[in-house]
């Protein structure tokens, strides 16, 4: 046995951790099939003042399933689901996988040409979308993609308070496509003719983006869901008496597995609120006495700074985990000592179908003295993790290198590029791109990138589409986007630019630019204008220099 094999085992600190474990299901509708014999009548899904059983998911997931089999749907072929968290894209994702198809999750933020990028490379026959969605972004796309069905659904649906985050929504009229609840209706009847769902069958396309080029299709099959469903349901220790917080969008490999492929197999109701705002959620977990959820650090801060949260008010809210950005200790401090409860620091990428790493339940994350940084916890069961330096060798315990990953929940590989998943995932083993290293109890910490890519608030973005943007302003001559600190997201978008001879623009209008051609998110949150974007002699952007810039 390895340093790292002894190391890995001794942090996970259980002996029944140290064992490989026994996976109870080899897909993902083989647990959900299991939790609607267990408890037919319990709730599964929970959307403001609406009650989905697990009987009743089970009955209208088989409808989405007849209906879009009625529409020419086939086995094999790919649904992309554009919408907030709503019962619809539960309903949809379970509906998918009974007609053999796969489901692909499209971020709400996207817009037309981030929208019609994703249709076209996932070759989708079908688009699940809001309706509002549909009108102001999909509705100018879908015609020059591959999509022959468009499914489109409100966020009123499935519930009667229109309270909340639904406060002022209304219904959109939207000619030519069909009505998801209309044709629920129709073929809640209609037998679902059997498909062939296993293990290595493709149960999302989870888009992330690459080191160059469009997003990836990352292919997470039904053993990567079934496993790492498991995985959460046994580290943190979640059963059907729980009840889960919806807080990470449902489109985020965090929010398909840790809320809803947990709640599948756990049968544990799934609370959602469509969007995350800080009083609605703190009036939530409240009522719904909510005991679990997993989200961005971004969110256990703005529940903080709510004007309505008191440790009475979270009191059932129990088992916590966040991931996706770094968390400071001072947040985890100041959380703790504000509703009594600790949050566990979670680790894992798109391509590790979600966890590779947590802080063990009863336990508290170190922290090294010479970065700050809180660990990331110890590889989850089954999941060995390795240091390693840049000619692929092992590192012994406090040497920085890259993280490379291998276990059960490694995707397949990138949707139609074999090069990307020779370079990254070789014979199934993740090369995480992150850099950081393991101490010598087995504690791993994430210190850097190895790319230039951004991290803000658990999303990730690359520098050089934010650039293509700015490069369509008449007055841009070069543009270079970076990463900064923030003490709220972790890390925000920053863009430096000059400007052509003769030519004006204002930071303000350069940022309004890229939000009517991008995602919020990925958005600048400041722009600097500068004489000169610092290069190499070669013409490489120089982006650390840019990340030391003094202010002016």
């Amino acid at each position: 046995m390895s340093i790292y094999d002894e190391k890995v085992w001794l942090a996970q600190y259980s002996p029944a951790q140290r064992q490989p474990r026994t996976i109870e299901y080899d897909n993902a509708l083989a647990m959900f099939d299991a939790t609607v014999e267990r408890n037919p009548d319990g709730d599964i899904i929970r959307y403001f003042d609406g009650r989905i059983t697990a009987r009743e998911l089970d009955e209208l997931s088989d409808a989405f399933a007849a209906g879009i089999t009625d529409a020419g749907f086939r086995p094999g072929e790919r649904v992309v689901i554009y919408a907030q968290n709503i019962p619809q894209f539960v309903i949809a994702q379970l509906g998918t996988w009974k007609a053999g198809g796969t489901a692909v999750s499209a971020n709400p933020m996207y817009r037309a040409r981030e929208l019609e990028e994703i249709l076209r490379d996932s070759g989708a026959t079908v688009l699940v979308a809001l309706q509002s969605l549909y009108k102001d972004v999909a509705e100018n796309v879908v015609g020059s993609t591959g999509v022959r069905t468009v499914i489109t659904t409100s966020e009123l649906d499935f519930q009667s308070a229109n309270s909340g985050t639904l406060a002022g929504a209304e219904r959109v009229d939207c000619p030519g496509t069909i009505d998801l609840v209309t044709m629920l209706e129709r073929f809640r009847e209609t037998p679902v003719p059997p498909v062939d769902v296993g293990p290595d069958t493709v149960a999302f396309l989870t888009y992330t983006s690459g080191t160059t080029g469009p997003p990836k299709g990352a292919m997470t099959t039904h053993r990567n869901v079934a496993f790492n469903a498991q995985t959460y349901r046994d580290w943190i220790g979640i059963d059907a008496d729980d009840v889960i917080l919806g807080v990470a969008p449902l489109f985020h490999i965090t929010g398909l597995v840790g809320h809803i492929a947990l709640s599948l197999l756990t049968g544990a109701p799934l609370v959602l609120m469509y969007r995350m705002d800080p009083e609605a959620t703190v009036e939530t977990i409240q009522q719904q006495r909510v005991t679990f959820t997993v989200g961005s650090i971004t969110v256990f801060i703005a529940l903080m700074n709510s004007e309505n949260s008191s440790r009475e008010a979270l009191q059932s809210l129990t088992k916590i985990c966040s991931g996706g950005a770094p968390i400071p200790p001072s947040t985890l401090a100041a959380f703790e000592e504000k509703f009594g409860h600790y949050i566990h620091n979670i680790y894992g990428l798109t391509e590790t179908t979600s966890p590779s790493h947590c802080v063990p339940f009863g336990t508290r994350a170190p922290v090294d003295e010479l970065t700050g940084a809180t660990s990331v916890g110890v590889p989850v069961y089954d999941t060995v993790v390795r240091i390693v330096d840049d000619n692929g060798n092992d590192l012994p315990p406090g040497e920085i290198g890259e993280l490379v990953t291998a276990g059960p929940q490694v995707v397949a590989g990138y949707w139609n590029k074999p090069e990307a998943t020779a370079k990254s995932i070789p014979n199934g083993v993740l090369h995480t791109g992150d850099v950081g290293y393991m101490d010598a109890d087995g504690w791993f910490y994430i210190i850097d990138r190895k790319k230039d890519q951004i991290n803000a608030s658990g999303y990730k973005v690359w520098p050089r589409e934010v650039e293509d943007v700015l490069y369509e302003h008449d007055a841009v001559r070069e543009a270079a986007v970076v990463g900064v600190p923030d003490s709220y997201r972790g890390e925000t978008v920053k863009a430096f630019v000059s400007l052509r001879p003769g030519s004006s623009a204002t930071p303000e209008e350069l940022i309004a630019f890229t939000k009517e051609r991008l995602a919020t998110y990925k958005c600048p949150r400041e722009v600097e204008i500068i004489a000169e974007i610092p290069k190499t002699a070669t013409g490489k952007l120089l982006r650390r220099e840019l990340r030391t810039v003094p202010e002016p």
